[in-house]
């Protein structure tokens, strides 16, 4: 097959940007070692950021977007790989600025490609996709910093999220008690199903941000917003406790004070999904197959075919989306 489907972001006069899905040919895909059929993408905020134009994202237009991609090697010059493997690629360039999930081919540099583990299908690892590595990544690493289970509550902002609901699932999972920060709580029921006992207004986490400490109230959180929300939660973790801080949707920054660091020793943990060590990457998916395997996946995903992806975004960035979107290009 030469050509094959694919979302088309083109910028238009006057700074407008435009999705279609347009035909595109093999031939026209950057170099890499391994072509890759893709079956399965998700949707993230990263792509619906990419697919309007955000030079934060994406600076070379035109484009596909899509950081996540599973499917079956069609090509491969390196020898880690062979036709017919199965396989998953998430982050590095992928969809930012190298075509990505939302055409039905990639190729990509060996580096970027892991073997999917054994126990998970295609299908169930995007949709986990980046938000279920980012959410796995994000407990692990408070987990190392001392968090467990008889610590007390663990907030989760952007609780409605893909990376929020899966931390909720996970957390429930792993037998913690879970709080969740929302916007939404016409949701509270969607979120008391994936293993919330709390559910809060995001107002309420905001209140007090004049104040250099607050009370003690989180054994640790996983915060998808950032800004002001983030040091709010620094403000009234635990002593010694931990928040894994992986998103900015409100806010890249934050008035800071050293006040819960020095009184409280408390810890501001980066978790980056991106451009960590694909053997990290691997580790954390024969994880997420295993022990740390999610049941009952389907009941916060929508299917979603590409010829729909275009309305989906808009519903995405219109601050709609519930749980998470699966995108299919079989």
């Amino acid at each position: 097959m030469d050509t094959f489907k694919a979302l088309w972001i083109t910028e238009g006069p006057h700074g407008a940007f435009q999705q279609e899905l347009i035909q595109r040919r093999i031939d026209e895909l950057p170099a890499g070692e391994v072509l890759i059929k893709v079956c399965y993408s998700s949707l993230n905020y990263k792509d619906a950021l990419s697919a309007i134009g955000n030079r934060g994202v994406t600076r070379r237009y035109p484009h596909t977007p899509g950081i996540d991609a599973a499917g079956i090697v069609v090509e491969s010059q390196s020898d880690e790989f062979k036709e017919g493997d199965e396989v998953i690629v998430t982050g590095y360039d992928l969809g930012m600025d190298t075509p990505g999930g939302f055409g039905q081919y990639i190729r990509v540099p060996a580096a970027w490609v892991i073997k999917r583990p054994e126990a998970l299908s295609l299908r169930e690892a995007m949709t986990l996709g980046t938000a279920g590595l980012t959410a796995g990544l994000c407990i692990d690493k408070l987990e190392h910093a001392g968090l467990v289970p008889e610590a007390g509550t663990v907030l989760v902002t952007g609780a409605c999220g893909g990376v929020g609901s899966l931390a909720i699932k996970l957390l429930s999972k792993l037998g913690y008690r879970v709080a969740a920060s929302t916007g939404k709580l016409e949701q509270a029921e969607f979120l008391h199903h994936l293993g919330a006992q709390q559910i809060l207004d995001r107002a309420t986490v905001l209140d007090g941000i004049e104040k250099p400490l607050l009370k003690e109230q989180w054994a640790g959180a996983v915060d998808t917003v950032g800004g002001d929300i983030l040091f709010n939660i620094v403000k009234s973790l635990s002593y010694g406790a931990s928040v894994a801080s992986c998103g900015l949707t409100a806010g890249s920054g934050f008035k800071a004070s050293v006040f819960p660091f020095i009184l409280r020793g408390v810890n501001l943990l980066g978790v980056d999904s991106v451009e960590l060590p694909l053997s990290v990457k691997a580790a954390m998916w024969e994880k997420l197959s295993a022990e740390w395997r999610l049941e009952g996946l389907d009941e916060i995903t929508r299917e979603v075919p590409l010829d729909d992806l275009p309305g989906t975004i808009n519903q995405m960035l219109a601050g709609k989306m519930i749980g998470r979107a699966l995108v299919n290009l079989q």
